[in-house]
């Protein structure tokens, strides 16, 4: 009885520690534990806009940080739009004008959700904008550089009822009359906001100091954002401002250094907002999220992608577009807004590619994608797609 009695009396110790301890170890989950939310690390941007007769889509490797997205279920819940294989995709008519729901769940082989965000799908109406004449100012790199895609923008405003852009810049490697811009090769948000030297705005554009920079009265460099507009545009802020940066600023990051070389990018591209608000607050800002590589690592194994993996440029790349919705979204009470140009691209169809042998001693050939971040002339037309869709929206 004795022994009953103590065994008794042990088991409710060990039944009172464990309801006396249990609620301190739960409370606390291990930081691992607590970052499990979102394994594939979502991007979907807040508002995805489309206007009627272009289509829009949201590729799905694009928006998921993920190897293989064929390993994953991807479901769409909106009331439009087609939901394929490897995208969701809406050419909307006049009629579909508004704004829709949209829901974007990832399910897992178990066929359990494991990432869903939801997002607003805006459909612009044709007209808006109509009758409007807008100025626009494009900073980029390589990818604005070769004007394909303003040159797109501009058309499609002649050709979708406005609004009239005026373009603005010192730069026009095309030659073609009206798509000025600051795009050049190689370019980065340091550079912009730091490179300074006596031949800006003429001259071979990879010995040019930046755009916005000039000397004041000691000969010290500074941005002058006033003196370039009365240089450019008769003295006026421009409307529009877009500002399309990242390969050349993370490209060969690693998961070491991309948050330092993000800071960085960041720091220096706040500098150039406030250039500009400092002019003109009203002046309407447009980062375009930085677009995902070529859907290969054969497109990095070629001179435009030696010295880096698919997989480590699609990670910095996708940090980049976190970190600048991170920082620049929900800012639009100061007229900063978030151009999702990341969703709309087809990586897999819209990179540039040739048919080669499979090797040396075969004659059977393949397609191998040859460039890793420069889109295709079709991939570009999909970047200018998405910019003019927000420019519709913007100019209501």
């Amino acid at each position: 009885m004795k022994t009953v009695l103590q065994f008794a009396l042990l088991l409710n110790l060990i039944l009172l520690q464990q309801i006396n301890t249990s609620p301190a170890e739960d409370s606390v989950k291990p930081e691992t534990e607590q970052q499990i939310q979102d394994p594939l690390r979502l991007i979907l941007p807040a508002t995805i806009y489309t206007v009627p007769g272009i289509e829009t889509s949201v590729y799905f490797d694009n928006v998921a940080l993920v190897i293989n997205p064929a390993n994953y279920v991807f479901d769409v819940h909106c009331n439009k739009g087609h939901l394929q294989s490897e995208r969701w995709t809406f050419t909307p008519e006049e009629k579909e004008v508004g704004d829709y729901q949209f829901t974007l769940n990832v399910l897992d082989q178990n066929n359990q959700i494991i990432a869903s965000q939801k997002s607003i799908l805006r459909v612009v109406p044709k007209d808006a904008g109509k009758g409007k004449s807008l100025s626009l100012l494009m900073i980029g790199d390589s990818l604005t550089h070769n004007s394909i895609y303003p040159k797109h923008v501009r058309d499609l405003s002649q050709n979708f009822q406005g609004p009239s852009l005026k373009f603005i810049g010192s730069h026009n490697p095309n030659n073609d009359p009206g798509v000025q811009h600051e795009g050049y090769g190689g370019w980065t948000a340091v550079r912009f906001a730091t490179h300074f030297t006596e031949t800006a705005r003429t001259g071979n554009y990879r010995e040019r100091g930046s755009p916005f920079l000039y000397a004041d009265e000691n000969g010290k460099p500074k941005l002058d954002f006033p003196r370039y507009c009365k240089e450019f545009n008769e003295g006026k802020a421009p409307d529009l401002v877009t500002i399309f940066l990242g390969p050349n600023d993370v490209y060969s990051a690693t998961d070491e250094t991309i948050e330092e070389r993000t800071d960085t990018m960041i720091n220096h591209l706040d500098l150039l907002v406030k250039m500009i608000h400092d002019y003109s607050p009203q002046t309407k800002i447009g980062f375009m999220l930085p677009v995902p590589p070529a859907a290969t690592q054969d497109a990095f194994g070629t001179s435009n992608g030696r010295q880096q993996t698919r997989w480590q440029y699609k990670r910095n790349q996708h940090r980049v577009a976190e970190r600048l919705a991170q920082h620049f979204g929900d800012k639009l009470e100061k007229q900063i807004y978030l151009v999702p140009t990341h969703v709309n691209l087809d990586c897999v169809h819209n990179y540039p590619a040739k048919s080669i042998t499979w090797n040396s001693r075969t004659p059977l050939e393949t397609v191998r994608q040859n460039n890793a971040v420069h889109p295709s002339t079709e991939g570009y037309l999909q970047i200018g797609d998405s910019l003019f869709c927000w420019i519709k929206e913007v100019s209501k």
